[in-house]
């Protein structure tokens, strides 16, 4: 799905208002369009202010980092990497960052975990060495590259080498403003029946200003009711240096050459909408500039796209958005040539009005609402590119081995998730989340992890985890009804009489596993009479899931308990439903026992392959088989990763399955009950299936991230269309472990295969 139509976190990164610059305005003007377009996107800005500034920053700037220190750059890096954010955007020029050449946006990007989409405003066509690599290892970090110019491509692609596929050309954003008549906006300035020419800006000498008024006495001889607006305040580098020396040296060049009644210096940074007018009343904008290496210029895109009749030097940007008759391009240093233009375009309205016309129309190209419908556009590009190229490495990596490096035991998480009652359902990050309680699924799944451990050798799961979680099912546990409850309250007081069907499956799971798999007599004799006196109430069942759930826990009750006639009437009678519901429901293309694929799917296929494989029943193994092997061909992702099937709408017979939000739940049944497949049938598919289930968890997925946490041992809990889902439950935690307690019994075995 396009990121234009969904939400997103895109942080924007450059100079901001109130600082006074191109840069600042032009961040400023994206992140409106983007909001704009999409009201509920989060975009906020990080930054760069100039050493000694104390601004006043709006809300939206939510980081900030002096120029010069390089550890703000490093700390900017870690704030966009904890907020989750889908997409960096850079605005790079040279001199807004600190370092040499600007270094110091290295240290950010670098540190940055997301993909970049970097705004060239600045492509030096002859850099320095120093300059050079910076801005080269600025290109080799970013996903995407954006320039405003063809030039700017072509540079980019002979100059650096850079693939056409990282470079997009996007206009320069525009205000929208009207086609109007000048004469409209000309009162407002004091300048109404006179010929105006513009040029703003900050004003520096490299604008070239000083040839424009020197072509003001051959244009006013024509016109004497011509007037030059010089609208812009000193850049304040320059003023720090010089002060007002440049702009009082074009005052004396103005009287000096008699036309200081032709010329207004408006000495001030004028806002948005005061700017828009002063475009609005000039008849002509002059861009006179010194500097044929400019491959961009917002003053120059802004009246370009308002319509103005244009004069300018031949600087790259301003070549190839004049070309083709939209403009005029008089030498440089050359005010004849200047005035001459101007004069002949008054005295020619209708080559002039159809100049005006033309840029017009092209600058519909350039309004804000469509350039920043191009970003959206270009950041979910971005966003799959980024998750490709992550995906890549992970499956070179590791998926083309034979086997993968499994990740060390860590119960940190899990630990801190637990206390004397049992585990906490949920978790807020990494903090246990006590509003939510307890549950029987989680302490169901907490005791299977600890028999499972046991029968791996690994002891270093706490023993009163395992005890407290024992505990918490024996409480849970009502005589009278011969059913668990579920949900429990952080005050211990339980919330229902009787739980889910499916916790209670959950629970015999579990408690079989203990009978099947622990070395403590004691604790097994517990489960052993819990396991039997919960047994009953699930032949009455109507849940698939609680059957499979129940099925399973026979099949580990049978590794010690094998001959228990009664348990085995049971397990045929479940999994005889279970079988009879996947005959009766499913057909061609469409081999599954429900109208909707919903959760813990694979865990339906599981019981009955398990049972048919132990039972020598072939139909029955024959149809877990078919539906897992079906469930797995449709999870897999544009990369060949795995893809549960979402539980954002789960997956309705006759509809797409959807795509999100993907569970870890739904990886630990995959890798389960393909590992099962591998055993009952020896296809080495089912084995890399079930690797390929197990990846999800550690960054081979649709967006390249881990869910799981190498620094906790924890895992995040689920996968979102745009982010991972920080919050580290005790389901999904669970779900890691258990699947990585899998993958070592799958490796175990097939080491001990591979002996002599």
């Amino acid at each position: 799905m396009p990121y234009s139509k969904r939400s997103a976190k895109i942080a924007l990164l450059g100079d901001y208002p109130p600082r006074r610059c191109g840069i600042a305005t032009f961040t400023r003007d994206l992140r409106k369009g983007l909001s704009e377009l999409m009201p509920d996107w989060d975009c906020p800005v990080i930054s760069v202010t100039e050493p000694g500034m104390n601004l006043p920053y709006p809300m939206e700037v939510r980081f900030e980092i002096p120029e010069n220190d390089i550890s703000a750059y490093e700390r900017a890096a870690d704030f966009l990497n904890l907020g989750h954010i889908d997409v960096l955007c850079l605005q790079h020029e040279f001199g807004i960052f600190g370092g040499q050449a600007g270094s110091h946006v290295l240290a950010l990007l670098k540190r940055a975990r997301m993909p970049t989409v970097t705004t060239l405003h600045t492509i030096l066509e002859n850099p320095s060495a120093e300059y050079r690599r910076v801005f080269e290892e600025v290109l080799r970090l970013s996903t995407r590259l954006v320039v405003m110019s063809e030039r700017g491509a072509s540079m980019l692609r002979e100059n650096h080498h850079v693939p056409d596929f990282k470079i997009s050309i996007i206009p320069h954003g525009i205000p929208d403003i009207p086609f109007v008549d000048p004469n409209f906006y000309k009162d407002h300035f004091g300048v109404a029946g006179r010929i105006v020419l513009l040029t703003f800006g900050l004003l520096s000498p490299g604008k070239g200003i000083e040839y424009a008024i020197r072509a003001l006495p051959e244009i006013a001889r024509e016109h004497p009711n011509v007037v030059y607006i010089v609208l812009g305040a000193t850049h304040p580098n320059l003023l720090r240096s010089e002060g007002e020396t440049y702009r009082l040296s074009l005052e004396r060049l103005a009287k000096s050459l008699h036309v200081e009644e032709n010329i207004r210096f408006v000495n001030r940074y004028v806002p948005k909408q005061e700017l828009c007018e002063f475009i609005g009343a000039a008849d002509f904008y002059l861009t006179p500039y010194l500097n044929a290496e400019q491959i961009t210029s917002g003053t120059l895109s802004y009246c370009f796209g308002a319509g103005k009749a244009v004069v300018s030097t031949p600087y790259w940007h301003a070549e190839e958005m004049l070309s083709d008759n939209r403009g005029e391009i008089v030498p440089f240093r050359d005010p004849g040539a200047i005035a001459k233009s101007v004069n002949t375009l008054l005295a020619n309205p209708t080559r002039r009005h159809a100049m005006r016309k033309q840029a017009y129309l092209l600058g519909r190209r350039m309004v804000w609402s469509q350039v920043s419908q191009d970003y959206s556009e270009l950041f979910d590009e971005a966003i799959r590119e980024f998750q490709h190229t992550r995906t890549f490495h992970y499956r070179r990596e590791t998926l083309l081995k034979e086997t993968i490096d499994l990740p060390s035991w860590r119960f940190d998480h899990i630990r801190h998730m637990s206390d004397s009652t049992g585990v906490f359902q949920h978790a807020i990050f990494t903090i246990p989340w006590f509003e939510h309680g307890y549950c029987t699924d989680d302490n169901a799944r907490a005791l299977l992890l600890g028999a499972m451990l046991e029968n791996l050798g690994e002891s270093d799961f706490l023993s009163e985890i395992q005890v407290a979680s024992a505990a918490f099912l024996q409480n849970a546990f009502v005589n009278d009804t011969g059913r668990f409850r579920n949900f429990m309250n952080f005050e211990r007081h339980w919330l229902e009489q009787s739980g889910s069907e499916d916790s209670h499956g959950r629970a015999l799971w579990a408690l079989g596993a203990i009978v099947g798999l622990t070395h403590q007599p004691s604790l097994r004799a517990w489960a052993a009479n819990l396991f039997e006196n919960a047994l009953p109430p699930t032949a009455g069942f109507s849940s698939p899931r609680a059957w499979a759930f129940t099925i399973l826990g026979l099949q580990e009750y049978f590794r010690a308990m094998h001959g228990d006639l009664k348990a085995e009437r049971l397990r045929a009678e479940l999994a005889g439903k279970l079988l009879r519901l996947f005959s009766k429901n499913g057909e061609k293309g469409w081999p599954w026992g429900e109208d909707i694929v919903a959760y813990d799917n694979a865990r339906l296929p599981q019981a009955l392959l398990v049972v048919g494989r132990w039972t020598e029943n072939e139909e029955m193994k024959q149809s877990g088989l078919e539906s897992l092997r079906w469930l797995m061909k449709h999870q897999y992702g544009d990369s060949g990763c795995f893809r549960p099937v979402g539980s954002n709408g789960f997956w309705l017979r006759g509809e797409p399955p959807a795509r999100f939000d993907q569970q870890p739940i739904e990886a630990a049944a995959a890798v389960s009950a393909c590992i099962d497949a591998y055993h009952a049938t020896g296809e080495k598919s089912w084995k890399l299936d079930a690797q390929r289930a197990f990846g999800w968890f550690l960054g081979d997925n649709d967006l390249s991230l881990p869910l799981y946490d190498a620094t906790t041992g924890g895992c995040r809990d689920g996968l979102h269309e745009n982010r991972i889902n920080q919050n580290q439950g005790a389901e999904s935690t669970l779900s890691f472990l258990l699947a990585l307690a899998d993958m070592h019994a799958l490796h175990n075995t097939s080491a001990a295969f591979q002996s002599p």
